[in-house]
């Protein structure tokens, strides 16, 4: 069996989880998020801890390891939440949130406006600065892989969107 599914997700105090036709409803402090078990795999939740079976073939080992996995990045997600950190690096780049908001001044012509999908938070520390929050994993970074999509890092002068945690690799400019 796959070693990731083997291993039990405890479920902290104050998060319910409930199994019913083949779909995880998970309900905490920051929300409430679903998912729809794949076949061959199937939750069994006993004395505060969960844990996923493998059913039929073979090949559902994988599946089993995948739901674990997501099942625990929801149990997360609702008792402590995810945020991602984007960083501004440029002249004139900034960034300001407004309510659901956000706007960025990237060296383009226009101002970008994005529109916060519902489930994630935007805060601005500074002006270079942007941290999201959310209690889904993927919707916390997939919206950070759309702002950071608007300019992402060039390799010259490493200006751009980046996330906090990146490393930009520099390339030495062309000799004469």
């Amino acid at each position: 069996m796959s070693r990731v599914a083997k291993a039990p997700i405890s479920i902290p105090s104050g998060v319910e989880v409930q199994i019913e036709n083949g779909t995880a409803r998970v309900k905490g402090k920051n929300g409430s998020l679903e998912f729809v078990l794949p076949k061959g795999a199937e939750v069994q939740i006993e004395n505060g801890e969960a844990t996923i079976v493998a059913t039929g073939r073979t090949r559902n080992l994988a599946i089993a390891g995948t739901a674990r996995a997501i099942l625990a990045n929801l149990v997360t997600g609702v008792s402590e939440g995810f945020e991602r950190k984007l960083e501004l690096v440029g002249v004139g780049y900034r960034a300001q949130a407004q309510g659901n908001k956000l706007n960025l001044s990237l060296g383009f012509s226009h101002p970008i406006a994005y529109e916060m999908p519902e489930g994630v938070s935007v805060e601005t520390p500074s002006q270079t600065e942007i941290l999201l929050k959310g209690a889904s994993k993927q919707q916390v970074g997939q919206v950070a892989a759309e702002i950071r999509a608007f300019r992402p890092p060039e390799p010259y002068k490493g200006k751009g969107v980046r996330y906090s945690d990146e490393q930009v690799i520099r390339k030495e400019a062309k000799k004469k």
